[in-house]
């Protein structure tokens, strides 16, 4: 939690130094901007490709049918759950006053000192593409030492990540809201903000309440009693804003609903890196206010939007654990299928950061119900 009131900090921070501070400081704040943006969309391909790679290279073998389904209920869960995210704020975005925040994300023409840019290795798609070959060959063929590169590759990024990008975060966020203070433009922004993020959170809520109340009518059991069993692995989720790092309340959690002890064992982690619903639920609501603050953005139809959300549930595979892991692994998918700009990206990453402990509980809490679900078809699999 640390994380969001530094957040916090910086984004009023921001703000403050735009009203009352020189010009010239304003500027050493674009100045840091930029060059954390830079060094932003240089690590974008490479988290993709690490991660990617790592986590395809990295699945169980021996387990086939409890692989397969476990990854179709983790995905299909993310896709409707993003789907239904985006038909939600669709339908709500025409009763919304948007014509003063429409300008919200306009920011000042002052300048940083250093125009540096760090041009990425490779493309997103490329990193993509890079990443399921090489993450299905090493899985296939067994490679030992390809696998233990792509894994210290991971790590590599991972440090980064947990490092320098996530704490030079708040300054970086510090540098766009004081930006657009002096564009004279952040009122209307966050008050846009709040309005997204409690959108964002009540989602995250009948989301959950759709799976538990459709799971234990088909399976009999008390949706109620379902998730009284689950609360002490949301609420631990809260807290450490890491789906992996209440992997064992999770499990607890899970066998106090009578899923099967060896089921459990297998899906609960493999959920923590695959199943992101309540994250991908964020990402979409917050893009599409993102999109609706940002002149130069058209709100998608859903026909341009669906393959966006299709795409989110694969680059999001193994997540770093790191606070934030989720956006910076979809920043890529916002820059080249929604034309976001870095404005556009900053407000993003505030946005999605603000609420990343919410998300994180939903995924780990719909991870509860997948375990249900494989446990049910398991036990018919091994009857016939």
């Amino acid at each position: 939690m640390s994380l969001v009131l530094k957040l916090l900090a910086g984004i009023f921070g921001g703000i403050l130094i735009g009203l009352y501070l020189p010009v010239s400081v304003v500027e050493i704040l674009i100045t840091i901007k930029v060059i954390v943006g830079q060094l932003i969309s240089f690590t974008i391909p490479l988290i993709i490709l690490f991660f990617i790679a790592s986590g395809i290279a990295g699945l169980p073998q021996g387990s086939g049918h409890l692989l397969g389904k476990t990854v179709g209920f983790a995905y299909g869960s993310t896709i409707v759950a993003g789907t239904l995210a985006f038909l939600l704020v669709s339908a709500v975005i025409p009763f919304l006053d948007l014509t003063s925040a429409y300008h919200g994300a306009e920011a000042s023409e002052l300048k940083g000192y250093i125009n540096l840019e760090i041009p990425p290795l490779m493309g997103v798609m490329t990193a993509l593409a890079t990443a399921f070959i090489f993450g299905i060959g090493i899985s296939y063929q067994n490679l030992g030492a390809l696998k233990n590169v792509v894994d210290q590759g991971r790590d590599v990024i991972d440090g980064l990540l947990a490092k320098v990008i996530i704490p030079l975060l708040p300054l970086y966020i510090s540098g766009v809201f004081a930006d657009m203070t002096v564009a004279g433009t952040v009122v209307d922004t966050l008050s846009t903000f709040g309005v997204v993020l409690v959108a964002a959170v009540v989602m995250h809520w009948l989301w959950l309440t759709v799976l538990y109340v459709t799971t234990g009518l088909l399976l009999k059991r008390s949706p109620l009693e379902l998730v009284k069993n689950m609360l002490p692995a949301y609420v631990t989720a809260l807290g450490t804003m890491s789906s992996a790092a209440t992997i064992p309340v999770s499990l607890r959690a899970s066998k106090a609903n009578q899923v099967n002890e060896e089921v459990a064992n297998f899906t609960v982690p493999l959920c923590a890196t695959i199943h992101l619903s309540g994250s991908t639920i964020t990402i979409v609501t917050c893009a599409m206010a993102v999109m609706l603050l940002s002149p130069e953005l058209a709100t998608p139809s859903f026909a341009a939007m669906l393959p966006f959300i299709l795409m989110l549930g694969v680059v999001m595979i193994a997540a770093p654990g790191a606070p934030g892991g989720a956006v910076m692994s979809a920043l890529g998918l916002l820059t080249t299928m929604l034309g976001f700009n870095e404005g556009a990206v900053a407000l993003m990453i505030a946005l999605y950061l603000a609420q990343d402990s919410f998300g994180t509980a939903c995924n780990v809490t719909g991870d509860g119900v997948i375990a249900l679900w494989v446990d049910k078809f398991s036990k018919q699999a091994s009857a016939t």
